[in-house]
């Protein structure tokens, strides 16, 4: 009797222990720190950029995710400032801005989107 007690217990604490553990991998882990990608990003999404304007300071690097699920791509309305490369679905194009000013730009794909990053 006794060896069956231990045995429907190691069995309840099994069960339990693996349902937690089961739980505990099916939360989001959230980090409270963030890269400095993450500080300065325009979504793309829907045929448009998110936000339409940006201000970050001199030094920032800006990040462009394309949340679309069509290809999209950066480039300078003036000079040759900003040019990525064609970003499919989840694809990521960083850059840094040095200097200020007004950065207007477009998806060369799809000339119609249009936004820009203000340098302060």
């Amino acid at each position: 009797m006794k060896k069956a007690l231990v045995s429907a217990s190691a069995a309840a604490l099994l069960v339990l222990s693996f349902g937690l553990s089961k739980a505990s991998h099916a939360r989001p882990v959230v980090s409270e720190q963030s890269s400095s990608s993450d500080k300065y990003q325009i979504k793309i999404d829907n045929f448009s950029f998110a936000p339409e304007t940006l201000t970050v300071p001199a030094g920032a690097t800006v990040t462009w995710v394309n949340q679309d699920d069509v290809p999209h791509n950066i480039v300078s309305s003036e000079g040759k400032t900003l040019k990525s490369p064609v970003m499919d679905t989840d694809e990521k194009f960083s850059y840094t801005f040095t200097k200020p000013g007004t950065y207007p730009y477009y998806c060369g794909i799809h000339p119609k989107m249009t936004a820009k990053v203000i340098v302060e």
